[in-house]
């Protein structure tokens, strides 16, 4: 009986080994953006993107036909199929990251402070700015993310509903955290996706 039980201690002992052997995926970093492809090129620290001047002459007039090069418009909601929309719109939202002008597919915190892809990249997660606020003075929180994620996939343009389909849920983990769970196994751009949708106020 002795031998018995010293050999199933050996047995126990060498897998308890042999698992702490395997490699372990850490848990997600945050960073200040993302690539899909390799390195950023801006550091956490960077001021503004190389190719923008803080120095800038401001004011002026500029009168344009958008690039959709429509004269007119009947909606200002310019995330349904319905009607012809106010070109432009879409500045007038913000996004938890934004796109570098000279990087191929990179993008760095807006209302986002940090972005956390998971090591199997099916989860994303950001950390917002406390700070950020909407235009009347209302915080912008995790809740709004997720309403809008919610609103723009169950009502939205189709377009939306076709780039959303592999993202299958956003929650908030708290007030200034959210995280969108991905399904499928093409889900390289999912997190620069979500982080570039507008922000909704709930």
């Amino acid at each position: 009986m002795p031998a018995i039980v010293a050999e199933t201690l050996r047995v126990a002992l060498a897998l308890v080994l042999a698992f702490a052997a395997v490699p372990v995926a850490t848990a997600a970093e945050f960073r200040h953006g993302h690539s899909s492809f390799g390195d950023l090129k801006y550091p956490a620290d960077f001021k503004h993107f190389s190719y923008v001047n803080p120095n800038a002459p401001k004011g002026g007039r500029i009168v344009t036909i958008g690039t959709g090069a429509l004269s007119t418009f009947d909606t200002f909601n310019v995330f349904i199929l319905k009607g012809d929309h106010a070109q432009g719109m879409g500045l007038t939202f913000d996004t938890l990251m934004v796109g570098s002008g000279d990087e191929p597919d990179s993008s760095y915190g807006l209302v986002a402070s940090g972005i956390a892809v998971a090591p199997d990249r099916l989860s994303v997660t950001f950390r917002m700015r406390p700070e950020a606020k909407f235009s009347d003075g209302s915080p912008v929180t995790a809740e709004d993310c997720v309403f809008t994620f919610e609103t723009l996939k169950s009502k939205g343009h189709p377009s939306y509903r076709n780039q959303l389909r592999d993202v299958v849920a956003a929650e908030a983990l708290d007030r200034h955290t959210v995280r969108y769970t991905f399904a499928g196994s093409t889900t390289r751009s999912l997190p620069g996706m979500v982080g570039g949708l507008p922000i909704l106020s709930k």
